[in-house]
């Protein structure tokens, strides 16, 4: 019984790791600090995480390929929502592997010029472990909220775009309610 158990887990581990639908860190683990290139409202600047957790906050969120169907929604909501997470004292990142030109476009046309993308290097994915698995160079679509001392709060992985908004928005208000 018990190593039929210990298969199946191992199963269900190797399908869910497939998908990319598993992050490796977890609520409580030290997010690492990168500095790359983003864009904000079509314009590009140098983005450090250190520095926005500075401000308070961070939702960093990680998703495929700019300008794909799921990932221009996300981003669309994010844009709708952004009010919402100012109001509660949280910043938006989006996160690709895309190069910073891509992002320069997407910034302006899907974010709506109201929050930054940025490009995510080969370290910044291994470090958040969003790499897809069955897609060598291209992310996972997994959400972080990150308190202002560097620890991850909550996280949302899931290749559907519909929850991550909605449940990283309830995660930063509900650490403005404590």
């Amino acid at each position: 019984m018990m190593k039929r158990m210990m298969i199946a887990m191992g199963l269900a581990a190797s399908v869910l790791g497939s998908t990319g639908a598993m992050a490796a860190l977890s609520a409580g683990a030290k997010a690492p600090d990168f500095t790359t290139r983003g864009a904000l409202a079509g314009k590009t600047f140098t983005l450090t995480l250190s520095h926005q957790l500075k401000r308070g906050p961070v939702v960093l969120y990680f998703f495929p390929k700019a300008f794909t169907p799921g990932c221009s929604a996300e981003a669309r909501e994010f844009a709708t929502h952004i009010d919402d997470f100012k109001k509660a004292g949280a910043t938006v990142i989006g996160m690709s592997a895309d190069p910073v030109d891509d992002l320069v476009a997407f910034s302006t046309k899907e974010c709506a010029g109201k929050f930054a993308v940025a490009s995510a290097g080969p370290d910044i994915i291994s470090g958040y472990d969003v790499a897809l698995k069955m897609r060598p160079g291209i992310t996972d679509r997994t959400s972080y909220v990150i308190a202002p001392n560097g620890r991850v709060v909550f996280v949302h992985s899931e290749m559907n775009y519909s929850g991550h908004v909605k449940s990283t928005l309830a995660a930063v208000q509900s650490m403005k309610a404590k």
